[in-house]
């Protein structure tokens, strides 16, 4: 008998004689010559509810049955004498296959998110945390289906590399070398004799080699992990991250703009029409506003401005924040939230920032002072999407690598890609994370995935 996923049975439009239930039991209620059993096998967010019947062999174990324990029930979808659901399975074989000990730590009661991140094995079998990563699930699919809609090329980018895209620093070095007796070369590490022969680290951005296969595919894009050794304990801060990064070659900023757009709004309705189930819960429970925000995004023109009026608006505002802005300085959350929740009340692109603050590979405008960069806001998180033009034009490119201070010799292949063939092209990243926080409302980026990667911590 082939297994039936819950959620099949719950969107049924007819009994069924033969149906496989295999999951988790979530409650257990005992009445008279019965057991109603809850369970649950993480297809969906709502239970069926089974009936076993006293007359089964095991009966006295199933009516001691532990919220947790696993089983698998055969028996005839039935339509539900109960109130609150229409379907109820009357089980004609019961197999216990594991009964969880009492201590098993998910009762049934509300658990701090504090708290489920201390088993972070075992959170996924709560409402909460199967709804996000249910979520996060469709959401990946989702974003396949918009790039290959739309004839993109799938490329897999090294996570290991010896390039540092953003220029930062804050990098997780790789190594074989024995750390209590590192090689020295005239007193500093010889990484000659590392495994690579040079120094290597993990990713922060495939964008780099996401440029060198566009300018030969024409659009593709990467989907994966990526890695920044900061030490910061933030709620929107963790150190192994998910990055969606499209590149496309014969496109200025604009495209990139208004794919940058596209793709939000096409998620943004996806899941609104895919996962309305699992958001309600988030809308319960964690966000009262969240649906509204959602068809909100989903709906609006975003609004694009350039960083100067950004600015200009900010600093006539009536809006107290922690952070002064300048020209020239970055904005910081606060001042995306305000833009996007208070002044416009709607997505919001902004273009054209300050060259001193953005990295070396962004395209410079004919005012020497800024570059063709933009950022997706949206309301409740800030930044969504950070992307540019790249600077096609091999001159400026060198001399941009000088004034930052970049290696020309160790990024030799990058700045050849300027010499053979070069076209104007542009790109962004799309923080997975970040759009997971969007789409449930929740405000700590630990909670949208499933094993955080944070300062101090690496169990699981």
């Amino acid at each position: 008998m082939k297994r039936t996923k819950i959620i099949q049975l719950l969107k049924s439009d007819a009994q069924m004689d033969n149906v496989l239930v295999k999951g988790w039991v979530r409650t257990r209620r005992n009445s008279k010559g019965f057991s109603f059993v809850e369970v649950n096998d993480g297809s969906c967010l709502k239970n069926i509810q089974i009936v076993a019947n006293s007359s089964l062999n095991n009966y006295m174990n199933i009516a001691r049955l532990s919220t947790g324990s696993a089983v698998i029930i055969s028996g005839k979808l039935v339509e539900s004498m109960g109130t609150g659901q229409r379907w109820e399975v009357l089980a004609d074989r019961f197999e216990i296959v594991s009964l969880a000990p009492d201590s098993y730590p998910l009762q049934k009661k509300r658990h701090t998110d504090e708290f489920l991140r201390t088993i972070a094995h075992l959170r996924p079998r709560t409402n909460k945390y199967g709804a996000v990563f249910r979520i996060r699930s469709e959401l990946s699919y989702a974003i396949h289906n918009f790039f290959r809609d739309r004839g993109f090329q799938y490329i897999h980018s090294p996570i290991i590399t010896g390039s540092d895209c953003e220029g930062a620093g804050e990098l997780f070095r790789v190594t074989t070398l024995a750390l209590e007796n590192l090689p020295k070369k005239n007193g500093i590490t010889d990484y000659a004799q590392d495994f690579f022969g040079a120094e290597a680290n993990l990713t922060v951005s495939g964008q780099l080699s996401a440029e060198m296969f566009a300018l030969a595919l024409g659009d593709v894009y990467t989907f994966g992990p990526t890695f920044r050794a900061e030490n910061s304990h933030t709620s929107r801060h963790v150190a192994e991250f998910w990055m969606v990064e499209p590149e496309m070659a014969f496109c200025n900023l604009e495209g990139n703009m208004n794919l940058a757009e596209e793709i939000i709004k096409y998620l943004t309705t996806f899941i609104l029409n895919k996962s309305i189930d699992d958001l309600e819960l988030f809308a319960n429970f964690v966000d009262k506003s969240l649906l509204s925000t959602l068809e909100n995004i989903a709906s609006s023109n975003f609004e694009r401005i350039p960083y100067s009026l950004a600015v200009e608006i900010l600093k006539k505002s009536s809006g107290k924040f922690v952070y002064d802005i300048e020209f020239g300085m970055d904005l910081q959350t606060e001042h995306e939230r305000y833009l996007t929740e208070h002044h416009f009340k709607k997505p919001l692109i902004i273009f054209d920032y300050p060259k001193t603050i953005k990295p070396f590979y962004m395209r410079l405008n004919h005012d020497n002072k800024t570059v063709a960069a933009m950022d997706v806001l949206v309301p409740k998180i800030g930044e969504i999407i950070g992307g540019s033009q790249r600077e096609e034009r091999i001159e400026i490119l060198e001399k941009r690598m000088d004034e930052t201070k970049m290696s020309k010799d160790a990024y030799w292949w990058y700045i050849d890609s300027r010499r053979f063939g070069s076209v104007e092209h542009s790109g962004f990243g799309l923080g997975f994370e970040r759009l997971l926080m969007l789409m449930t409302g929740i405000s700590n980026i630990r909670d949208v995935i499933p094993f955080p990667r944070t300062p101090n911590s690496i169990e699981f």
